[in-house]
């Protein structure tokens, strides 16, 4: 079995949301505590609105771009993908394509499934390049899934 995705997956599935609720959220429980004073300039309630929805945003864009990231291993019969706390194989004929894109310096890929599984039918996952490229150098039987 082999790893294709980074172990970087850990770090964003949740150190950083962790940290940034954590973090933002004491942030906004001292605004809502000592919101007149901290607002210097601003209405108290203007700052507290504001407050509000920085943090709902930050909520907002790690729901949609780093809670879904999973961690794909992969071997010559199957694909595993986890989000740490459960782990589920699918065979490759159970897979429509995998689509990889490069995001600054991410490589970000997507496994489409061909119906629904346990995770849904797309699941994105962050890919070591290194890894990522020496899985599809070792498996050319399997690039007919991968979609650039």
């Amino acid at each position: 079995m082999q790893r294709i995705s980074t172990n970087a997956t850990i770090f964003f599935k949740f150190f950083i949301p962790v940290f940034w609720l954590v973090f933002f959220g004491a942030f906004l429980a001292a605004v809502f505590a000592y919101g007149a004073e901290m607002a210097s300039g601003f209405s108290g309630t203007g700052f507290r609105i504001g407050a509000v929805l920085f943090y709902l945003s930050g909520l907002a864009l790690f729901y949609f771009t780093l809670f879904p990231l999973k961690r794909v291993e992969a071997d010559n019969d199957f694909l595993y993908v986890t989000n740490y706390f459960k782990t589920f194989r699918y065979p490759w004929h159970n897979i429509e394509s995998i689509t990889d894109s490069t995001f600054l310096f991410f490589t970000i890929a997507r496994v489409e499934l061909k119906e629904k599984g346990n995770f849904g039918k797309k699941m994105p996952f962050m890919a070591s390049r290194r890894l990522y490229q020496d899985f599809w150098k070792e498996h050319s039987e399997l690039a007919d899934l991968r979609k650039v």
